[in-house]
């Protein structure tokens, strides 16, 4: 039955209830003066994932009860004010008195409310590594920069990879459903310390789309004080040619609404540029040389608003609205290349000067819709999620090409125009109940989906003042997706290990139908997606973690469609309609020793990845890149990551990374051959981090990448090397602060893009504005500060237990 799946899990998804009978944790909370310490958080964490489940507030006389807990072991924390307590194991079998936990001392200065900064931690959890940033150094830059320190995220031609694979943006466990430029441009104008940690889901479980690979879900901070507050950052970025970049965060908090608010703008005036070659070759020898030299300016200003509005209807039930608009207007591209054509003999024959103007209007809404009730019973909830994604792109392109003889006279012109267009909307319907019965946890959910995108192009062939449209190669392409999922998942938790196994179920239905060459690409499937996570930790020392889970990469509907986008007329990129989807297998093996040495063993099955080949034709002497079905794929490595603090003023963060990738795909230009591209590479990492001063506000940064060679479909990049420093001090009183970075000091962070294989031969080094110096400046304003501890103390207990 085409949602059976759907139909056997439902049962195991409705709501129930067991009763239990529950009892109290009580105790006091004293500072290591023996002091009481009143308004104090006193928490209780579940053992497997330091979850929040139970809390409460100490009195004046430093004096706490937490009541109606459910029989289970815990782990109890008390904090205050930025200070905490050594974790404690409680069992909870009846009533417990804990006597007295010691808070340590606090890095805050409560009379001129000054923070200082202490160290990132990374925590292994038997699904994911979670990157604990939120009042760290490592939060001291925009979110961006957050992101690209996370331990096992690397930058590869500005986009984020993860083992090779490019990670999806979730928020607060939401996926942002905007462009990879969109998801920089948003994170780029909000500040770190909105970060409270990065969670690094290499192989996410059943709860997450079967669709995509791992996963950096961004934890954010909420705003604690009750009240107002405020900030605006600007940088100013020079490279080639100036940047800047402005935005504005709003915080409102009553008793019951919360409110953010945050806008960026950043005018940017960007400069690239490409040297490359192609040899074409006949008979095993190459009969004609091309060299080209490509410059492209781009002029944006593109612009992000985002407003995350939080309604507590009672202490049980909770509303949020979050909406997100991308707009990047008049975006405009100015593309000049010259190309050199030789002979077998290495002598000129010809040239021809290609300059093209891209416009580009883009927009993208996203809204969604969240609502969550808290049940009676501890560790049961019911979350209900709406989405609406509307996306347009308008573009229209001019290309013009002189060609000349090789004594540079002028021979012929060609010029092309386009005008394209593509409107995408985006509905889904997600329900999750979570249930929990002692140490055994139950999860189950479904999800709806329907993405629809029709995208048209009209091309013309230029000739003077005339244009005539060429209908082969215009096309109106209508896309259609729907998708139903569902899930089930239980965790069990014993003394040492933990268990979570997990099970989801996807029915797809995909049409494609392109109306010039009325072809209409279907498919229909249902696929399970079994996933599973066992963790062992013997000892505070020694963790183990194995996992497993088969994925899903579907086509994007921007690679469907067949439309040809031209850079000139022999260089075009070509969309496939016969794009299938792949799956996949991926093994994760995990060692910890002392929340210090990281060590990862993976293995990852890519089966028929989807990956972007270059084809050139001799014959016709064109070159073109496509997305292709590979005929096989498979990734391998290992990481050792170092987390230390080697000083009190320096920490360190260090990873080494062993790593082989290969794809065999068919060589359609040469014979329709398979062929196997395959790299052994090196990724090394070190990241310092420096407190500059003994009030801790000035600190400083000074990194170093270097990444061997690096697998892109039927390309290969040469080894990248990036230095990067930085500084930053805080002023009064953290009501502001000033920073100053440089990036690829060493000017070696582009590598070489190459293809070779059998009679393909051609490669271009793309050199963007790498290497800059940025300086940076953030005022806060409002109620920054922590002003009235008691009722500052009781909003941080509810919201942290809400969140959770």
């Amino acid at each position: 039955m085409k949602f059976r799946l759907l139909v056997l899990i439902m049962p195991l998804i409705m709501p129930f209830f067991l009763s239990a009978q529950t009892y109290e944790v009580s105790g006091a909370v004293k500072d290591r003066n023996n002091e009481a310490v009143g308004y104090a958080n006193v928490l209780l964490l579940q053992v497997t994932d330091s979850v929040v489940v139970h809390g409460a507030s100490t009195d004046d006389q430093g004096r706490f009860v937490i009541s109606n807990v459910q029989p289970k072991t815990y782990f109890l924390k008390a904090s205050y004010i930025g200070s905490t307590s050594n974790l404690i194991a409680v069992d909870v079998k009846e009533n417990v008195a804990i006597g007295t936990i010691v808070i340590e001392d606090s890095s805050f200065d409560l009379d001129g409310v000054e923070v200082t900064a202490k160290n990132p931690t990374v925590v292994r959890k038997s699904d994911r590594l979670v990157f604990n940033v939120e009042n760290t150094i490592a939060s001291l830059g925009n979110s961006w920069d957050v992101l690209r320190k996370t331990p096992g995220v690397i930058m590869v031609n500005d986009q984020l990879k993860i083992r090779n694979q490019t990670p999806t943006i979730y928020l607060n466990n939401r996926k942002v459903q905007l462009t990879n430029a969109e998801i920089k441009n948003l994170l780029e104008g909000v500040s770190g310390s909105n970060i409270k940690s990065v969670e690094v889901i290499m192989n996410p479980p059943a709860s997450y789309d079967a669709e995509g690979g791992p996963i950096l879900n961004i934890t954010t901070s909420k705003n604690l004080s009750p009240g107002y507050k405020g900030s605006v950052n600007g940088d100013y970025i020079q490279a080639i040619f100036p940047k800047y970049s402005f935005g504005t965060s709003h915080y409102f908090k009553t008793e019951k609404v919360s409110v953010f608010a945050n806008y960026t703008i950043s005018p940017r005036k960007e400069y690239k540029d490409n040297n490359g070659y192609i040899n074409f070759i006949e008979n095993d020898a190459v009969f004609s040389k091309w060299q080209s030299t490509f410059n492209r300016t781009t002029r944006s200003a593109a612009q992000n608003a985002n407003l995350i509005l939080d309604y507590d209807i009672d202490d049980r039930n909770s509303l949020n609205i979050t909406t997100n608009l991308a707009v990047s207007p008049n975006k405009t591209y100015d593309n000049i290349s010259e190309n050199l054509i030789s002979n077998a003999q290495n002598m000129l024959d010809s040239t021809f000067i290609s300059s093209g103007k891209l416009n580009i209007d883009q927009a993208n809404l996203g809204i969604d819709l969240n609502y969550v009730h808290q049940f009676k019973k501890d560790g049961t909830s019911l979350s209900l999620n709406a989405h609406h994604t509307a996306y347009e792109l308008d573009q229209n392109q001019f290309v013009s090409s002189d060609y000349f003889d090789s004594s540079n006279n002028f021979m012929r012109n060609f010029s092309f125009l386009t005008n394209s267009n593509q409107n995408i909307k985006i509905y889904t319907g997600q329900a999750d109940y979570v249930d929990a019965f002692g140490d055994l946890s139950l999860e189950g959910g479904g999800k709806f989906s329907n993405i629809n995108s029709r995208s048209g192009l009209d091309y013309f062939n230029v000739m003077g003042n005339s244009q005539t449209k060429n209908q082969a190669l215009s096309d109106i392409y209508d896309y259609d997706e729907t998708v139903f999922a569902g899930y089930v998942s239980m965790t069990q938790d014993w003394d040492k290990f933990s268990l979570k196994l997990g099970l989801r179920g996807e029915q797809t239905h995909v049409e494609g139908n392109s109306l010039s060459v009325v072809e209409i690409n279907v498919q229909d499937y249902f696929e399970l997606f079994p996933s599973l996570y066992l963790l062992y930790s013997p000892s505070d020392n020694h963790s183990y973690s194995l996992n497993y889970g088969r994925k899903l990469s579907r086509p994007k509907y921007q690679d469907l469609n067949p439309f040809l986008y031209f850079l000139n007329e022999n260089v075009f990129n070509q969309g496939n309609p016969n794009l299938r989807p792949n799956f996949s297998h991926n093994f994760n093996f995990n060692y910890t020793l002392k929340g210090t040495y990281f060590l990862d063993l993976y293995y990852r099955d890519n089966g028929n990845l989807i990956s972007t080949l270059n084809f050139q034709d001799n014959q016709s002497q064109t070159v073109r890149e496509v997305r292709q079905n590979v005929l096989g794929s498979i990734s391998y490595g290992m990481d050792l990551t170092y987390i230390k603090s080697i000083t009190n003023n320096w920490f360190l963060m260090a990873i080494t990374s062993l790593f082989h990738e290969e794809e065999t795909f068919l060589a359609i230009e040469s014979g329709n051959i398979p062929v196997t591209n395959e790299v052994e590479g090196v990724f090394l990492l070190l990241q310092n981090n420096f407190t500059l001063s003994k009030d801790g506000t000035f600190t400083g940064e000074l990194g170093l990448n270097y990444l061997s060679k690096f697998l892109l479909g039927s390309y290969v990049i040469s080894e990248t090397t990036n230095l990067t420093f930085g500084l930053r001090k805080t002023l009064w009183n953290n009501r502001a602060a000033i920073s100053l970075s440089s990036e690829d000091i060493l000017g070696r962070a582009n590598g070489t893009v190459a293809s070779k294989y059998l009679n393909q031969d051609n490669a271009y080094l793309p050199r963007p504005e790498t290497q800059f110096i940025r300086f940076g400046f953030t005022y806060n304003f409002g109620n920054f500060g922590l002003k009235e501890r008691k009722r500052t103390i009781d909003k941080i207990e509810r919201d942290r237990l809400e969140t959770n």
